[in-house]
């Protein structure tokens, strides 16, 4: 590792300078002369002496006359930068980087000094990011101890600076808790393989300030990423760390396998489970901020495996769980559907879809715009995602004989006039559900079924008499997260109507003028894809439907009554997003693959 005391010649290098920036700018007719004017005499104060170049534009607000004027980003700037000094433009993206092998190459304050972030390294190369590219002498002591070949990028001279800073500390942490490891024996006495040498001392503990250091990072790492869920997988030698963003999963890191044990009884410290307890599966809840001091809640559940305990975090964000019936991807349509659904008095509502389609949000959502202060709305969860001061929620605890189905007898008795119970899973909760509709409640619930008719089925599966479910269920909804192209990159696709109706068939909806595919920038991280959205699939219950709810329900004859009647399938209202413009036709077969029967 090469440190900052070692012998450079900065002698002949050269940083750059407001006047040349502004003067490549002027010769390719990107700025105005009161634009220059204004950044020369900006530059001339001292205080701007310490700052890059493309920081002193950005803080003068200059516009690109390229775009009448429209003030320039600093990625903007950096991209033209890289070509103005013939490097290869590089976007730091740190899922795709190998903290703790970029940070052996430098020692932090060498790295600092001059301003370079390493990138990747390899036997046969080395790259390195810069936003200095006149300032080579690092070059001259980078050949003395790597033998491959050194390449420079130019990258955002702010990310260089945060991530030097992110990447050197969370490299420290890592090394000190390996350190601090080395030669003990990991604790986790479950972990079917495991070596134990005896006379070792103890695991690492969790509250080392470098175990502290390593799972701040995590967290916050996974908040700027936008990740919904975090994993933290034990393995026969290391730990895998994934996120899932925009619900696919990216790996992130390998935890040595020596702090594994520390860094999992930290997040259970975190979460208040019982760290000596190993071999039962735990759920527990972290609140805390993220880097814009906003609040955010994280559910936490931890699985015994063959090599240890596996947990798996679901981050909360209360802004994402509160949202309005656009912002969920209700059209006109299907908005007017549910509101007019929700407005009952009594009847139970149900939102079915796989883990992770959105059930938890769209009902939030929904139960926020019904509670009122002339409302008495009362929840039964497990757990409690969200705490939101609007509703009385109560958590699920089996360990003491507080199931679903007593739960709701529990709230029967509060004088509720809305109540939502988490997930009917059993024939008692769903009774006691049907009991509580018709007893003159309004009852939300969720149920894990591929469409809307199944949730009938299901409930007669589960035991429930047929007359009941007739009187009672309202209507069901289905749903699903579409990937939301993104606006940078995507292109349009031509497809012809032959296509277009095999994707929709039996249904004949119009042929949309214009379709786009995912391509993949540097804003969407090459996925194509930038945020979701969901599409849904809305039974009402009506009296041709409740002709067929019996005993015998065939599920295909439901869903024919039911799209006669106006339902849409899943399929449609993602083709519906497809002809928008808002996704792709891949991502449309990927979420919503079922055939249509009619």
């Amino acid at each position: 590792m090469l440190n900052s005391s070692d012998n450079t010649n900065p002698a002949k290098d050269a940083k750059l300078t407001i006047r040349q920036l502004l003067q490549w700018l002027q010769d390719d007719n990107l700025i105005s002369a009161s634009d220059y004017e204004k950044c020369l005499n900006y530059g001339a104060y001292s205080k701007s002496q310490i700052k890059h170049p493309l920081n002193i534009l950005i803080d003068c607000n200059v516009g690109d006359q390229t775009q009448f004027g429209k003030p320039f980003t600093l990625e903007e700037l950096t991209r033209w930068l890289a070509k103005k000094v013939d490097l290869p433009y590089y976007y730091i993206d740190p899922l795709k980087i190998d903290v703790a092998a970029v940070t052996l190459i430098y020692s932090h304050a060498y790295a600092t000094n001059y301003k370079i972030l390493p990138i990747r390294v390899s036997q046969d190369e080395v790259v390195i990011a810069t936003a200095e590219p006149f300032v080579r002498s690092w070059e001259i002591d980078l050949a003395k101890i790597q033998t491959g070949q050194i390449k420079r990028v130019f990258a955002n001279p702010d990310e260089i600076t945060r991530y030097l800073g992110e990447f050197y500390a969370f490299a420290k942490s890592l090394k000190g808790a390996t350190d601090n490891s080395a030669g003990k024996a990991n604790s986790n006495i479950y972990n079917f393989e495991q070596l134990i040498e005896l006379g070792k001392a103890s695991d690492l503990d969790a509250n080392n300030q470098h175990i502290v250091n390593l799972v701040n990072w995590l967290l916050q790492y996974a908040f700027d990423l936008r990740a919904s869920d975090i994993h933290i997988e034990p393995r026969r030698k290391q730990g895998n760390v994934r996120f899932r963003i925009d619900g696919i999963l990216h790996d992130v890191y390998q935890l040595p396998a020596a702090i594994m044990g520390a860094v999992m009884s930290r997040l259970k410290i975190l979460g208040r489970m019982n760290i000596a307890e190993r071999r039962l599966p735990q759920d527990g809840r972290i609140k805390t901020q993220n880097a814009q001091k906003k609040e955010i809640e994280l559910r936490l559940s931890t699985m015994p495996t063959a090599f240890g305990e596996k947990i798996v975090m679901r981050i909360f964000d209360p802004e994402v769980l509160l949202r309005n019936y656009q912002q969920l991807g209700f059209n006109v349509r299907e908005q007017d559907i549910w509101s007019r659904m929700i407005q009952h008095s009594h009847g139970i509502i149900l939102v079915t879809g796989p883990t992770g389609s959105g059930k938890t949000t769209t009902l939030y959502s929904t139960l926020k715009h019904l509670a009122t202060s002339e409302v008495n709305l009362c929840t039964v969860e497990d757990p409690i995602e969200q705490i939101e001061p609007s509703f009385n929620q109560m958590q699920v605890q089996p360990n003491i004989g507080l199931t679903f189905a007593n739960g709701i007898r529990t709230l029967m008795r509060q004088d509720p006039d809305i109540i939502m119970v988490g997930e009917i899973r059993d024939l008692e909760t769903a009774e006691m559900a049907i009991q509580a509709s018709l007893t003159g409640h309004l009852v939300f619930s969720t149920l894990h079924t591929n469409n809307a008719p199944s949730a009938i089925t299901r409930l007669l599966n589960l035991g429930v008499p047929d007359y009941l479910i007739q009187q009672t269920i309202l209507g069901v909804m289905a749903q699903r997260l579409l990937r939301l192209l993104c606006k940078s990159c995507k292109k349009p696709v031509i497809i012809d109507d032959e296509q277009w109706f095999s994707l929709i068939a039996p249904f004949k909806a119009k042929k949309p003028e214009q379709v786009y595919q995912a391509v993949g920038c540097l804003d969407c991280r090459q996925t194509g894809y930038l945020g979701r959205i969901g599409i849904y699939e809305i039974l009402v219950n009506s009296p041709a439907l409740k002709k067929l709810m019996t005993a015998d329900c065939d599920n295909v004859v439901l869903q024919k009554q039911a799209i006669l009647e106006g339902m849409r399938p899943l399929r449609l209202s993602a083709a519906e997003k497809v002809a928008a413009g808002l996704t792709s036709i891949d991502e449309m077969i990927r979420v919503a693959p079922e055939t249509l029967e009619f």
